[in-house]
């Protein structure tokens, strides 16, 4: 009987504790961070790589002065450099944000964190302090928020421009159509049966053109977008014109956490609504699927139809129209836009846009399934 080896299991043995040495050189070395020590009564102690890059002072120059000197003067007057000292002591550590100076007298934004430090008697040695240099970072979220403001004006500007064109198309152009198509029925009464056809094919003619402008101004300004939302916008709008008006079998699903702001909302109904009229006059399909959910702090649509598919042309690019509208309106929201389609596969156009104030839970809409 042959005895099998036993398997060797190697224990790997716990890190040396770091040093005193090797602590300290870990924490001079750190360049993205400010980090030194203050004495109890706020005096500063001890200097780092990081604060020196951060704040432009040399240790041989800071040392021992008192920390409120990179408070701006307004902190200064306000004692807010001694409260915060007074709260590190009474909560154990204090977080805040705010302009700092510099050595040159330049400011920028900094976390600031402050953490108390007691011995083992429980008598307070003095105050841990570490900053981070968040100029840029401020400077991005400005840069967002403005984009986002402008982003709101241009979409409200658009708006309001259609909503005007709809408004003149309906109060003068139909209604002038309109009392067109009523003469005409007029004067088919009163003329002779040949002169009487050709008016009958004019104002037929002239019901068809009523008949494009008013959806036409449908197209503009849908109603119920900017009254009950996105969601009751879309059903209604895939209710009147896919289903009634086009009489393609469709699917909405609708999963979101709430109803976006109504930039947002207007932007998504515009991008469905043209791939929509893309998949009434081109794809050729018998039916399309709609879904709209909350995905990454943002709203995630996808339209899918069982159609013929977008040809692509000698260049490589597809043959589509209003895709470049489409894309440019969700990549002006921050978002993006993207279609797949093969020849006889039919054609999936999918799109996410930023929520500028997602809730955090997952629950979605009441009504949505």
């Amino acid at each position: 009987m042959t005895r099998q080896p036993q398997e060797r299991t190697s224990v790997r043995k716990p890190p040396a504790p770091l040093s005193d040495a090797a602590f300290t050189l870990l924490v001079q070395g750190v360049l993205d961070y400010g980090i030194f020590m203050l004495d109890p009564q706020g005096y500063i102690i001890s200097w780092n790589a990081g604060a020196e890059r951060i704040k432009g002072y040399r240790a041989e120059d800071i040392v021992g002065r008192h920390f409120s000197v990179f408070y701006p003067f307004e902190d200064q007057s306000s004692g807010k450099p001694q409260w915060e000292l007074e709260t590190a002591v009474a909560e154990g550590r204090l977080e805040d944000e705010g302009w700092r100076v510099r050595k040159d007298g330049s400011r920028f934004w900094a976390n600031v964190v402050i953490t108390a430090l007691w011995d083992e008697m429980g008598v307070l040695q003095g105050f841990g302090k570490v900053t981070r240099d968040m100029s840029e970072r401020r400077a991005a979220q400005h840069a967002l928020t403005e984009r986002r403001r402008l982003f709101d004006h241009l979409v409200q500007a658009q708006e309001t421009e259609r909503r005007r064109i709809a408004w003149d198309v309906h109060d003068d152009s139909i209604q002038a159509m309109v009392a067109v198509g009523m003469r005409l029925e007029l004067l088919a009464d009163r003329v002779p049966e040949p002169y009487a056809a050709e008016l009958q094919r004019l104002d037929t003619s002239v019901r068809e053109a009523i008949g494009r402008l008013r959806s036409l101004t449908f197209r503009l300004h849908p109603p119920g977008i900017d009254r009950h939302g996105l969601i009751e916008g879309l059903a209604s709008h895939l209710e009147d014109v896919v289903g009634s008006s086009w009489g393609m079998p469709y699917a909405f699903e609708h999963r979101l956490h709430r109803e976006p702001p109504p930039e947002t909302a207007i932007t998504i109904f515009r991008i469905v609504q043209e791939t929509l009229l893309n998949v009434h006059k081109h794809a050729g399909a018998s039916r399309v699927d709609i879904s709209v959910e909350s995905v990454d702090r943002g709203v995630l649509t996808r339209v899918k139809d069982d159609g013929t598919g977008a040809p692509r042309s000698e260049d490589g690019t597809r043959e589509h129209f209003g895709v470049i509208e489409m894309r440019e309106r969700a990549e002006t929201a921050g978002g993006w836009w993207s279609m797949r389609s093969r020849p006889g596969a039919g054609t999936t156009v999918e799109f996410w846009v930023p929520d500028p104030h997602p809730l955090p839970d997952s629950t979605p809409v009441d009504g949505s399934p």
